[in-house]
């Protein structure tokens, strides 16, 4: 039932159309005025102004044909850079890629057209469908930023789906982490380089002393920490007063990333103050865990649906966060959907045109089954 050539048309558009973080204000026009062709409107929210953006969340509630619980699709409308200029290419082997100047855009624009073609489709061969809430994000690509600023009681559905993962259709994400931001703050003393360097206290030094000592890296099969920002000192030739470290720990249990946490501020803090310097630590929870079991039903309704169109399905566990996290902490039960996509956030990625096909062909059987409930 899905149209190949309009679905990917559909695609390339929307591609094209540039939607990097904060400035996603000609994307949402056109979304707008695809739903507006349908007879649906899009409601907007306040996301955009909160974080200084150009668009906020978009909202399309559709009724439904039955009665049966509402049903939650979810999508981001940003990406990441180099995401202007954007030329889709369809190649002789049915890959979409861009001309290899920027990013593709798959990343989740596969995932709104999949949405957008399933809809259609229901229209055109008048297919029962339960209520439809159709939630397209901002600034995922920053921390989730708008999936955060959304109001979640705007919603009826208490299960969804992110169409936002990496494998092919049919993949099912059923635990994901929790994730910590890590800021460390080290104190020295400042002083002349060539002249009295003995009276200062260089925080560099101590910053490099605590991370020699402090564990980086995959700690287990479900935990992992980086450190990935340093900053500090004034000039080459004055002993660093101040030094700046960004860093995360994430886990896909709690207890871990308290304990991982726990330990990487205690070694921090004490080594610092070994070595003569003072320190600060602040610790953000980006996003919780997620842990949804195969007997869910919404876990059962996206097998379901998969087998009945042919699809292997694979339940697997991820180490990256998405809007589902942040969906799932709102009390709606929430998977994240493999959708096909590869080698994104770079300048190599693509998307086949086959599993575009199977996303919409997935939507669409997810929400035929939903209407049975």
């Amino acid at each position: 039932m899905i149209n190949r050539e309009r679905l990917v048309e559909s695609f390339i558009k929307m591609v094209e159309v540039a939607s990097v973080s904060g400035k996603e204000g000609l994307f949402r026009d056109l979304l707008k005025a695809e739903f507006l062709l349908r007879g649906l409107e899009i409601e907007e929210d306040g996301a955009g102004t909160i974080l200084n953006g150009e668009s906020g969340n978009l909202l399309v509630k559709i009724p439904g044909t039955v009665t049966v619980p509402a049903l939650l699709l979810a999508t981001h409308i940003d990406t990441v850079v180099p995401g202007i200029g954007i030329k889709a290419i369809r190649g002789q082997d049915d890959v979409i890629r861009s001309d290899g100047n920027t990013i593709l855009g798959s990343d989740d624009k596969a995932g709104i057209a999949a949405i957008l073609e399933a809809y259609d489709v229901i229209v055109e061969k008048r297919l029962d469908h339960p209520p439809l809430e159709l939630l397209f994000t901002v600034s995922e690509e920053q921390g989730l930023l708008g999936a955060k600023n959304f109001d979640y009681s705007r919603l009826e559905a208490r299960k969804g789906y992110v169409l936002d993962s990496g494998g092919a259709p049919g993949t099912i994400v059923i635990k994901s982490p929790c994730q910590n931001e890590i800021e460390y703050r080290v104190y020295g003393q400042a002083a002349h380089a060539g002249i009295n360097p003995e009276d200062g206290i260089n925080s560099i030094g101590l910053m490099a002393k605590a991370l020699a000592v402090m564990p980086c890296g995959r700690i287990d099969d479900e935990t992992t920490c980086n450190f990935g920002i340093i900053e500090g000192g004034i000039a080459r030739n004055i002993v660093a007063p101040s030094c700046r470290l960004k860093g995360e720990a994430r886990s896909l249990s709690r207890s871990k990333l308290d304990q991982l946490t726990a330990e990487l501020c205690g070694i921090f803090e004490a080594e610092v103050a070994k070595n003569g310097g003072r320190c600060e630590v602040d610790v953000v929870l980006l996003y919780p865990e997620i842990t949804l079991q195969p007997d869910e039903e919404v876990i059962r309704l996206a097998v379901r649906a998969a087998d009945k169109i042919g699809l292997t399905t694979e339940l697997m566990s991820t180490g990256g966060g998405s809007d589902a996290s942040i969906i799932n902490g709102n009390n709606i039960r929430c998977a994240n959907l493999g959708i096909g996509m590869s080698a994104v956030h770079t300048t190599e990625e693509f998307i086949r045109v086959e599993d575009l096909v199977n996303d919409a062909r997935l939507v669409l059987s997810i929400i035929q089954e939903a209407s049975r409930l």
